[in-house]
């Protein structure tokens, strides 16, 4: 599988998780409905692929369940103990949790930030990343013959 690590970032914070590569034009379809915080992000782009939505948001919960800023011990275990293409959904709340989020795996890293309205393409070996395009929904983990259509908002930047 490809895998890529996508961080995004909103008023209240940034969060890091991994995905397969669709997810890259999954988020961005995601986007062009403007989304404001990580959550309404996840909520836009659930119809895509539900599945790895809630796996996003049970990652993060288990997260916000063992660690606060003033305490990551726990994230910090398990960081020492995974690889970084294994990891699950954090927040960062620290310089580690920083470090991480902006390490790409697998085809790449890609940052969504949603206040700025950019889509930052650190690394991006998937495939190119359109403003306007199409991707295939996704049911169980797998593709549909059903598609979904998207295009950013003319004031949303993707930068290489």
């Amino acid at each position: 599988m490809s895998t890529v690590r996508l961080t995004v970032v909103d008023r209240h914070g940034t969060v890091s998780f991994l995905g397969p590569g669709h997810v890259i034009k999954m988020l961005t379809a995601a986007c062009s409905r403007n989304p404001t915080t990580v959550n309404e992000l996840l909520d836009y782009a659930a119809p895509y692929d539900s599945d790895f939505v809630e796996t996003v948001r049970t990652g993060l919960a288990i997260f916000d369940e063992h660690n606060t800023p003033e305490n990551s011990s726990a994230f910090h275990s398990v960081a020492t103990m995974l690889s970084p293409e294994r990891l699950p959904p954090f927040r960062v709340i620290d310089e580690l949790t920083r470090t991480l989020s902006l390490q790409p795996v697998g085809v790449g890293l890609v940052l969504y930030n949603l206040e700025a309205r950019r889509i930052v393409q650190l690394v991006n070996r998937y495939g190119e990343l359109l403003r306007q395009d199409r991707g295939r929904i996704r049911r169980g983990g797998e593709p549909t013959r059903f598609l979904y259509a998207y295009r950013l908002p003319d004031d949303w930047r993707i930068l290489p």
